[in-house]
């Protein structure tokens, strides 16, 4: 059984809450695709990880934390990606008016950003010493072609392999790994979740792009694009919790079960 957790906000929609609410309440493994985060606006979440050796966000450590056994972040979030604010410097490398991508972590290998400088923790703490530098977005997507394409395909193996899986997108992107078939899938938004059919939902991510045979990886569909195409089978509220029960897994699976019966429901499990 594979679930799918995106979100219709493109910020805080609440995916990492309803999903490791969702992993503690079906024992299931939580995978976090691709994540990113702000050297400045989550330097908490930045220095966390550097001082063990890598990079990751809050929701992929969350989403390990819940699920069984003893996974560490990186190994159900390969590609992550770190940016900083940009005020007033132009479009930057991948096209951004307002952040600077910084780097890339695919799996164990780094991509860094040629054209500007790393902050000295990056350099200092993370193992760049065989990094690979790009300089125009050429170099980057033939790297990425070569390296995180790979190591999206192997997770996608790994959910695959997986007998309770939930899978949590980023930002507001309704697919955020290609060649996996959710059961069930919820869109979340403050206040209520929305819960589709898995086929359905995948099928109206194809048709919002006109991805049936497009180059794996290239494209994402956006929330909102693919839920005008598609209906879902219920709507469910949410209660509004305080932040230390969004903290705590088994107190957002109590609180959420209503929406998550639900879900398994509409996943036929």
């Amino acid at each position: 059984m594979t679930l799918l957790v995106v979100g219709a906000d493109r910020v805080d929609a609440g995916k990492t809450t309803f999903s490791t609410g969702l992993v503690a309440a079906t024992d299931a493994v939580g995978f976090k695709p691709r994540a990113g985060n702000d050297f400045w606006f989550h330097h908490d979440d930045y220095q966390t990880a550097i001082a063990r050796g890598s990079i990751y966000g809050k929701d992929a450590r969350r989403l390990a934390a819940a699920s069984p056994g003893s996974l560490q972040p990186t190994d159900i979030n390969p590609i992550h990606r770190l940016w900083r604010p940009a005020p007033g410097n132009g479009a930057g490398l991948l096209g951004q008016d307002d952040r600077e991508f910084l780097l890339d972590r695919a799996g164990e290998q780094y991509v860094v950003n040629g054209t500007t400088e790393l902050p000295e923790g990056v350099r200092s703490e993370l193992p760049l010493s065989e990094a690979l530098v790009v300089s125009s977005v050429e170099e980057f997507n033939q790297v990425m072609h070569r390296h995180h394409l790979q190591r999206l395909d192997a997770l996608a193996a790994t959910v695959d392999r997986t007998e309770r899986a939930v899978v949590e997108s980023y930002s507001n992107v309704a697919r955020p790994l290609q060649g996996i078939d959710p059961d069930g899938v919820a869109v979340v938004e403050p206040g209520r979740a929305q819960l589709f059919d898995g086929p359905r939902f995948v099928k109206g991510c194809q048709v919002a792009t006109g991805a049936e045979g497009a180059f794996h990886g290239q494209l994402e569909e956006r929330v909102s694009s693919v839920t005008e195409l598609v209906d879902p089978v219920d709507t469910v509220a949410l209660p509004a919790l305080g932040s230390d029960d969004r903290k705590d897994p088994d107190t957002v699976a109590d609180a959420y079960g209503p929406a998550y019966e639900l879900l398994l429901d509409v996943a036929g499990w």
